[in-house]
C-alpha cells in the first residue's frame, strides 16, 4: 500500500510544467539521446510482435485491485488529434491514408442503417456542396469589387448629387439634361471643385490604395493554380477547382458588374488579323517583358529585403501611408496615372473606332473610303502625340511605384500593375508601327500586305502582347497566361503573338535569373518550398543526406512497450522535433511505427485529467495488446491510436533523385531511412532542401527556414 501511496503521489504530475512542452515543433531532422546503440545485424532474440502476445481475458477489475487495466480511452476521437500546428506542412501522404480508413468506416456502416446511408451520402457530397459555396462567394465577392472600385475609382474626381453610391456613369444615366456628344457630363454629377465652390464644406479627396477585381478567366486561373501555385495537385482537385472557378464565372456574370453583359474584363474586339511580320515587333514586346520582369524581381527583392532588415519594417502602416502620399501627388497631374489601372488597361487594349473620342484616338480624317466600323491607318493629330508623352512618363511612374509597392503590408496586387507597363509599352510600340506603315507604306516590309489608306496595324493587340510579356517575366507563367489573356480580353485569335510574346518573355527572363517574383519571395521569407519545375541531376544516396550524420547523436526514437509516461515527457521538453519514430527495443531498432508530437501531447494531457490513476510511471504501449503487468501498479497507457503504422520509408541506398521527386509530388513532411528493416534514420523536406543548396555550391547553413 505504501508503494501504490508513493505512485498516487507522483501521480501530480505539474499542469505548469507539462505546459512547457507544448513548444513549437519544427520539421528538424530527429536527433537520438546519447548512449543509443546502432547494430546494422539482424539478431534473433528480436521482442515478439503485437500480435505475439494474448491479452488476459481473465483481467476484469477496477480500482486499486485491478491496477494492471489497460486504458483505451483513446478509441474515441480526442479533439486536436491528428491535426497540425500552425506554420507546420502537410503530410499529404498521411491524410490520404487516414482519409481512406475514414470512407471505408463509412462505407461499412452505410449497410446498417437508413440514418447510416444518409451519413454517407452526405459525405459524399460534402466536398461538391464546399465547392459550391466557395464559387458563389468568390463570384458574389468579385462583383462586389468591380462595382466598388469603379464607384472608387469617380469619387476621386466627384460625386453623384443623386445618389451618392452611384459613379460617374451610372449617375448620368437615367438624366434628361445630356447629349450624345456630352454624355460623360450631366447636372447630377459634381466635382470637388464645384462643390467647394458652392458649398457643406472642403471635402478631402484620396487615391485609391489598390483596385483588384476578378479577371473572369476561370480557366486560366484553374491552369494558374497548376502551374504556379500547388506543386501536389491531384485529379480531384482539379476537377473540383473547376467546378468552384464554374460556380464563381456563373455567378459573377449573373452579378453583371460591367454592366455590358459580358464576362471578360478587358474585351477586345480587333477588326483586323495580325500579319507575320508583326512577329518580330511581337518579339521585341518579349524581349522587353522579359528585361522588365528580371529588373522588377532584383529591385523589388532587394527593397523588401532591405525593409525585413532595417527599422523600415517596423513601420509598416506609416510605409503605406508615405507610399500612398506619394502616388496621389505623382499620379494626379497625369491623366492615364490619374484614372484606375483597370480603366488605363482597358483603355489602351481598345481599338479605335468612329464614336471614340479618347485623345489615343485623335487622328487625322484623311481617308475616303472604309469599311463599316473599321478605320484605316492615319495620320496621328495633336491628341496622338500629346497622349504619346502622358504614357511616356507614365511608363516610367508604373515601373518606379509597382517596384515599391508591391510587398507592403496591403493588398497592392501584381497582375494589374505588371500587365499596365507592359500595356503602355505595347501601345506606344503599336502606334509607332500604325504611323511607320502609314508614312512608308512603300516600304519592302509593307507593301506585300499594307497599302496606302489599308487598316494595317492594331495599336490594340500591340498593347495586349506587351502586358502578356511582361506579366510573363515577372510570374514566367506560359499556358496559364497565354490562356488567362485571351479569356481576359476575348482575343482568342491571337494566341499565337501572345504564345510568342510569353515564350520570348520567359526566355529572356530566365537568362537573367531563374527565379520568378513567387519563388524569389518564398526563398526571402524562408519557407520550405521545393520548387517542382526544376531537376534534381547529382549522383548522391539517401544516406548522404539523412540525420543522424557521423559523429551526430543517435536518432531519438520511441519504444513500443517499455517507455513510461515521464519518459516520453522528458523527450518531449528536450526536443523540438515533429515527430518520432516507434521501434520494437532500442537494441533492434526494428521500425513500428511513427508518432507526431502535438498528437503525444494533446493525448497525454488528455489522459491525465480524465482518467483516475494515470500517473508518471504509468507505461505507454502503442501495442495492440498489452501484457499482464503485476498488482498494485498504476495502470498502462494505450496510444496505438495516435500510432501512424504505415510512415513513408526509403532504403538508404535510394538515388536522393528518386528521394527528391518524391517529396515533390508527394507533398511529403519526412520520410524513414532503413536497411533491411532497421531504422537508420531521417530524411525531412529541410534536408532535402539543404542538400539542393549545397550541390548548387552554396552554402547549407546560409538558408534559414521561417
Amino acid at each position: 500500500m505504501a508503494m501504490w501511496q508513493g505512485a498516487m503521489d507522483n501521480r501530480g504530475f505539474q499542469q505548469g510544467s507539462f505546459n512547457s512542452f507544448q513548444s513549437s515543433s519544427s520539421d528538424e531532422d530527429l536527433m537520438d539521446i546519447p548512449g543509443t546503440a546502432m547494430d546494422f545485424s539482424m539478431r534473433d532474440d528480436v521482442p515478439p510482435l503485437d500480435g505475439e502476445i494474448e491479452e488476459d481475458k481473465s483481467y476484469n477489475g477496477g480500482g486499486i485491485g485491478s491496477s494492471n487495466r489497460m486504458m483505451d480511452f483513446l478509441e474515441e476521437p480526442i479533439p486536436g488529434v491528428g491535426t497540425y500546428d500552425d506554420f507546420n506542412t502537410i503530410d499529404w501522404v498521411r491524410e490520404k491514408s487516414r482519409d481512406r480508413d475514414r470512407h471505408r468506416e463509412i462505407t461499412n456502416k452505410s449497410k446498417e442503417s437508413t440514418w447510416a446511408l444518409i451519413h454517407s451520402v452526405s459525405d459524399a457530397f460534402s466536398g461538391w456542396l464546399l465547392m459550391l459555396l466557395i464559387g458563389l462567394l468568390s463570384g458574389s465577392l468579385a462583383g462586389l469589387i468591380d462595382i466598388s472600385a469603379h464607384w472608387m475609382t469617380d469619387l476621386k474626381e466627384g460625386i453623384c448629387t443623386g445618389g451618392i453610391w452611384f459613379n460617374h456613369e451610372h449617375c448620368c444615366w437615367n438624366s434628361q439634361h445630356v447629349t450624345f456628344e456630352d454624355r460623360d457630363k450631366c447636372p447630377e454629377w459634381n466635382s470637388w471643385s464645384q462643390l467647394i465652390i458652392s458649398t457643406n464644406e472642403v471635402l478631402s479627396a484620396a487615391a485609391a490604395a489598390g483596385v483588384s477585381v476578378a479577371f473572369g478567366a476561370p480557366i486560366g486561373g484553374v491552369l494558374f493554380s497548376l502551374e504556379e501555385v500547388s506543386y501536389y495537385f491531384p485529379l480531384k482537385t482539379l476537377w473540383r477547382s473547376f467546378f468552384a472557378a464554374l460556380v464563381a464565372a456563373f455567378t459573377l456574370r449573373s452579378i453583371n458588374p460591367f454592366g455590358n453583359s459580358r464576362l471578360v474584363l478587358f474585351y477586345v474586339e480587333f477588326h483586323t488579323p495580325w500579319h507575320l511580320f508583326e512577329l518580330v515587333p511581337f518579339i521585341l514586346l518579349g524581349i522587353f517583358g522579359g528585361l522588365w520582369g528580371a529588373l522588377f524581381i532584383r529591385t523589388n527583392i532587394a527593397w523588401c529585403r532591405k525593409r525585413k532588415t532595417t527599422q523600415l519594417g517596423k513601420y509598416p502602416v506609416i510605409e503605406v501611408l508615405v507610399m500612398t502620399a506619394i502616388t496621389a501627388i505623382l499620379a494626379f497631374p497625369n491623366e492615364y496615372t490619374r484614372m484606375s489601372t483597370s480603366e488605363l488597361i482597358s483603355e489602351l487594349f481598345n481599338d479605335c473606332g468612329l464614336l471614340d473620342s479618347s485623345k489615343l484616338c485623335d487622328y487625322e480624317n484623311r481617308f475616303n473610303t472604309s469599311k463599316a466600323g473599321e478605320l484605316p491607318d492615319r495620320p496621328a493629330g495633336v491628341g496622338v502625340y500629346s497622349a504619346m508623352w502622358q504614357l511616356a512618363l507614365t511608363l516610367i511612374l508604373k515601373i518606379v511605384i509597382t517596384i515599391f509597392t508591391f510587398g507592403m503590408k496591403i493588398p497592392s496586387g501584381l497582375f494589374i500593375p505588371s500587365m499596365a507597363v507592359g500595356a503602355i509599352a505595347g501601345r506606344l510600340l503599336g502606334v509607332g508601327m500604325e504611323q511607320l506603315a502609314y508614312y512608308h507604306h512603300d516600304w519592302a516590309i509593307f507593301n506585300s500586305w499594307c497599302s496606302q489608306g489599308a487598316d494595317c496595324i492594331t495599336p490594340g493587340l500591340y498593347a495586349m502582347v506587351g502586358a502578356a510579356a511582361c506579366l510573363g517575366g515577372v510570374t514566367r507563367m506560359t499556358v496559364s497566361l497565354v490562356v488567362i489573356m485571351f479569356e481576359l480580353t476575348g482575343g482568342l485569335e491571337y494566341i499565337v503573338p501572345l504564345m510568342a510574346a510569353a515564350m520570348t518573355s520567359k526566355w529572356v527572363a530566365d537568362a537573367l535569373g531563374r527565379e520568378g517574383i513567387y519563388d524569389a519571395h518564398i526563398r526571402l521569407n524562408g519557407y520550405p518550398f521545393l520548387e517542382a519545375k526544376e531537376e534534381f541531376a547529382h549522383k548522391t544516396l539517401a544516406m548522404d543526406v539523412m540525420k543522424p550524420r557521423r559523429n551526430d547523436p543517435l536518432l531519438t526514437v520511441l519504444t513500443q512497450d517499455s517507455m513510461t509516461v515521464e519518459d516520453v515527457e522528458t523527450i518531449i521538453s528536450e526536443t523540438t522535433y515533429s515527430g518520432f519514430p516507434v521501434v520494437v527495443s532500442r537494441e533492434s531498432q526494428r521500425l513500428v511505427g511513427f508518432v507526431l508530437r502535438r498528437d503525444l501531447i494533446i493525448s497525454i494531457e488528455n489522459a491525465r485529467k480524465k482518467q483516475d490513476g494515470v500517473v508518471s510511471t504509468s507505461v505507454i504501449y502503442f501495442t495492440e495488446h498489452s501484457p499482464p503487468v503485476p498488482p498494485y501498479t498504476p495502470p498502462t497507457l494505450k496510444l496505438r491510436n495516435i500510432l501512424d503504422l504505415s510512415p513513408f520509408t526509403v532504403t538508404d541506398l535510394t538515388p536522393m533523385e528518386i528521394v527528391v521527386d518524391i517529396f515533390r509530388k508527394l507533398g511529403l513532411r519526412q520520410c524513414l531511412v532503413t536497411h533491411n528493416g532497421r531504422l537508420l534514420g531521417i530524411i525531412t523536406k529541410k534536408d532535402v532542401l539543404k542538400h539542393i543548396a549545397q550541390m548548387a555550391n552554396q552554402d547549407p547553413d546560409s538558408i534559414l527556414f521561417n
